[in-house]
């Protein structure tokens, strides 16, 4: 198990990874904040991404803020970063 921090940005035109930003992945999601839909967007972009079930992939910190917690089960943090590296900043299909 391990956490990531993310930067999120809602209402996006795509939903994509931007990059990092200091220790933080910038990412955007079309959803919008409202009834936790940003956040199960992310939960949805993440577990794609690295190639999890979305139960795997959990905001854990930050419900309400766009700097938020992830909690990811079954990769180990360097596991996680180098998935995320491979994927680069890259739009994504909308999920």
């Amino acid at each position: 198990m391990s956490t990531l921090v993310i930067k999120v940005s809602p209402n996006a035109s795509r939903d994509a990874l931007l990059g990092w930003l200091d220790d933080a992945l910038k990412i955007s999601v079309t959803a919008t904040p409202e009834r936790g839909k940003a956040n199960a967007a992310v939960e949805a972009l993440l577990a794609r991404v690295l190639g999890l079930a979305q139960r795997d992939v959990r905001v854990i910190a930050g419900h309400t803020q766009s700097r938020k917690r992830i909690e990811i089960v079954g990769l180990e943090a360097a596991e996680v970063r180098h998935r995320l590296d491979a994927a680069g900043p890259q739009k994504l299909s909308s999920v």
